[in-house]
Order: structure tokens, then C-alpha cells, then sequence
């Protein structure tokens, strides 16, 4: 079995070509052609949990992602996983690689590819809210997806938000209303169990990314939940955390314009106006690692990339 570090993970993963291969796992997804049960998750006491997301997707394979969230993490990380692919033929464990890095960057480019398909075309101005590891994945991620005349962050540490600013070529906003009120596109990347956006500060035509999970309460108004045109990575994010997402329960089926996928094929409409306001609002899904993990093991596999280990002795 290959076992790949962080550090090969990183070197291995072809941001570009992931664009394209999360699309395509969100059209099979889409389509009823992958297997992927609901997320399940063992509760360390209140501080944090351990996630298992298996799936089965044609195009990437078979595997699973064990993935550990404490909100409360100072010194490191708040997401650490660990991904595994098997060998749909037989099952044999075939790579085992770090899966914090496909983490922060498949959560940031599923949500970039949404706001490719979901922002008005003329869109200039992108607030980020968040000074984490997911907010410097977005702006990595959002670079490309339009052409940014202004780039804002905030965040509730106002040093914080200056260091990431001076990184990504930004400006820090003196609060998160100082950056959503005028803004294009707004990238929610949060532990905040409080809103960071209001409805009210939205101009017409925004669209709105959330990808913040915390354990209770919500990053977003309730208000935009119910007002946008909402758009999820499935049907399946209405369940109950930890298949899905928080401040979506209670939800009519009905309410959900789309998945990903459904856009990506063209089955569904993206926006239908330049003042509609869009919601992208991601759990994050088992095929989108599967996705990634692929690409990496592929590269891996070219370069001779890894450590070879043997787990068990088959004897025919």
C-alpha cells in the first residue's frame, strides 16, 4: 500500500485539474451513480467529533475519509483527516494519504466552481469572512473565477484580518458588514455560531458561499436561507447534522433549487436575474475527497511518488 504525507499531498494535487474532476463527481452524484451513505460521526464528549464518509464514485473509486472537527483547536488545525482508497475489484487497500490538505482544498474549489456557475458575470468585488485556513483556500480558490477589481476580508480579530489581507493582496474591512455591503460575492469560511452576514447588507444580485460547520447556530441569516435561490452539493444536506447542515433543517424538499451537479449539466438554471441572490451552501461531501484523492493518487503513481508499505501478506 502507498502511504503520501502532507507535503507529497500538496505537491501531488493539481488545483486546475480538480475544478474539472469535482464537477464531474457532482454530475454523477447528481445522476444516482454513486454510492455514499450519510455521514456519521462519534461525539468526543463537547469538544469535538470524528467523521466517516465513505463513497463509491465511477470516475475516482472506492474509499473512505476519516475526519476529526474541534471547533475549540488553537494550535492547530480545526479539520485533520486521513483518506483511504481501496481497489473496487477487490478491496484491497491500495493508498492511504494525508486528507487535511484535500480538505481545505476541495471545500474551497467546490465552492469557487459553484460561484463560477452562480455569480452574475459582471461580479468585482469578493468579500472573504474568516481569517482560517478556509479563508486563505478561498481567495486561492476564487482567484481565477472572475476578474476581482477589489478583494476584502474580515474577520472578529482585526490583526488577523490584516496579516491575510497583506498575504492574498487584500484589503481588511473594519467588520464583516464592512465588507458585505457592496460586495459581488461573499465567501463565508467561519466557526461562527452567530451570523457574520445579514440579508440586509447584501446588495441585489450577490451570491452567497457557506462553508462554515460549527456544532450549533449559524454563520448565515436565517433570512438569506430562506430568501435565496439555494443551491447544495445534495438533497441529502436537509438531513440532520452531521449528513447535513444545520441551518437547513426544518426545510421543504421544495425549497432547494438545485444541486451542483443539476448546474454543472445544465438540468438545472443557475441565477435567472442580475438582482437574484444566490446560496451555495456546502456540508461537504464524500465524492469531492474521492475526487481529489484520486487526482493525487494518480500523479503519485506517475511520478513514483510515496512510501510502499505491506499491512498483510496475500497468499494465493
Amino acid at each position: 500500500m502507498l502511504v503520501l504525507t502532507r507535503t507529497e499531498v500538496e505537491e501531488l494535487l493539481d488545483v486546475d485539474a480538480l475544478f474539472d474532476a469535482l464537477a464531474r463527481a457532482h454530475v454523477e452524484l447528481s445522476a444516482g451513480a454513486v454510492s455514499m451513505p450519510p455521514r456519521v460521526a462519534a461525539w468526543a464528549g463537547d469538544t469535538g467529533l470524528l467523521g466517516a464518509m465513505p463513497a463509491y464514485l465511477p470516475s475516482a473509486g472506492l474509499g473512505c475519509k476519516l475526519v476529526s472537527l474541534f471547533p475549540g483547536n488553537v494550535d492547530r488545525t480545526t479539520h485533520q483527516a486521513a483518506i483511504m482508497l481501496f481497489d473496487p475489484a477487490n478491496g484491497t487497500p491500495v493508498v492511504l494519504m494525508d486528507g487535511t490538505y484535500v480538505t481545505e482544498t476541495r471545500t474551497a474549489v467546490a465552492a469557487a466552481l459553484a460561484a463560477r456557475l452562480l455569480a452574475r458575470e459582471d461580479a468585482r468585488v469578493l468579500a472573504i469572512l474568516g481569517t482560517g485556513v478556509q479563508a486563505g483556500s478561498h481567495a486561492r480558490a476564487f482567484e481565477g473565477i472572475r476578474d476581482w477589481e477589489e478583494i476584502r476580508v474580515a474577520g472578529r480579530d482585526p490583526e488577523k484580518a490584516r496579516a491575510l489581507a497583506a498575504e492574498i493582496g487584500a484589503v481588511a474591512a473594519g467588520s464583516f458588514e464592512e465588507a458585505v455591503r457592496g460586495a459581488d460575492v461573499v465567501a463565508a469560511t467561519t466557526h461562527s455560531q452567530e451570523p457574520v452576514v445579514r440579508l440586509e447588507w447584501l446588495s441585489p444580485g450577490t451570491h452567497v458561499s457557506s462553508v462554515g460547520s460549527p456544532p450549533a447556530g449559524s454563520e448565515l441569516d436565517p433570512a438569506i436561507v430562506r430568501e435565496a435561490t439555494l443551491v447544495v452539493e445534495t438533497r441529502a444536506a436537509l438531513l440532520p447534522p452531521p449528513a447535513g447542515a444545520a441551518e437547513l433543517q426544518g426545510l421543504d424538499p421544495s425549497a432547494v433549487h438545485a444541486e451542483l451537479g443539476e448546474l454543472v449539466t445544465g438540468n438545472r438554471p443557475a441565477r435567472t436575474s442580475s438582482t437574484e441572490t444566490t446560496l451555495y451552501k456546502s456540508v461537504g461531501v464524500a465524492v469531492q475527497d474521492l475526487a481529489a484523492a484520486a487526482l493525487v493518487l494518480a500523479a503519485a503513481e506517475e511520478r513514483g511518488a510515496g512510501l510502499e508499505i505491506e499491512l498483510e501478506e496475500i497468499h494465493q
